[in-house]
């Protein structure tokens, strides 16, 4: 957590999520551009998501229309704020990106029912799962996506806060959910692809067999006609 002035202040995730506390506009835009320097492979359009933090004694954790309810403005409990917010917009990001994947992987499905490939089919396939597994690779041992964050350990009667409002995100829901979707999208890679090595295969069977029966019609024609 890095301090801006005296009412704000900016939460920093190794894996490339900022979470930004009472920034104006122009200091947002401001601090978004000295950060461009510091990040490795930026996206191109980078998933955002804008919520207002209020003060209220009951209900805390409770979040109402992009509104998050909280009893106090600490530092572990905006800290704890900032790790699932973090969380949602890294979700964001990968559903967006598993759901391109998926609309890219439905042609090929289809394509099961009359195992139609084209000669671009396994490199567009090998090309999907390769992000199947780099999303997981992500989203499990980067982001920790299901994992507690260690602040917890601290402060062990924030539980039952970070709980809540993980749960009014619905992170643990959605995670499975992804992992669903890429799970399927890479037993479908697969399957198309394995179908496809087995077309080729068996081409190159019958290439043989062709290149054989050739060869004993040539044999037979040196025997029977050059012979005589």
């Amino acid at each position: 957590m890095i301090p801006n002035g005296d009412h704000s202040c900016i939460v920093l995730f190794d894996y490339g999520v900022a979470v930004l506390f009472g920034l104006s506009s122009p200091e947002t835009t401001q601090f978004l551009t000295d950060l461009q320097g510091l990040i490795v492979n930026p996206f191109a359009e980078p998933e955002t998501e804008e919520v207002l933090i209020r003060l209220a004694p009951i209900n805390e954790g409770k979040v109402e229309d992009t509104v998050i309810l909280l009893s106090q403005f600490t530092v572990p409990i905006l800290q704890l704020v900032a790790d699932v917010l973090a969380k949602s917009v890294v979700l964001a990001e990968y559903e967006a990106e598993s759901a391109q994947v998926f609309d890219l992987i439905e042609p090929f499905a289809t394509s099961l029912q009359d195992q139609k490939f084209n000669r671009r089919g396994a490199k567009i396939l090998l090309k999907q799962i390769g992000n199947c597994l780099l999303i997981q690779h992500k989203i499990v041992g980067r982001v920790e996506i299901v994992d507690k964050p260690e602040l917890l350990w601290e402060y062990p009667d924030l539980d039952r806060f970070y709980a809540r409002i993980e749960d009014e995100y619905e992170i643990r829901e959605r995670h499975l959910a992804l992992e669903r979707k890429l799970d399927l999208v890479s037993r479908t890679a697969e399957t198309a692809l394995d179908i496809q090595q087995q077309n080729t295969g068996l081409r190159l069977e019958w290439y043989v067999v062709i290149l054989i029966v050739i060869e004993v019609l040539l044999s037979l024609y040196e025997l029977f006609v050059i012979g005589k």
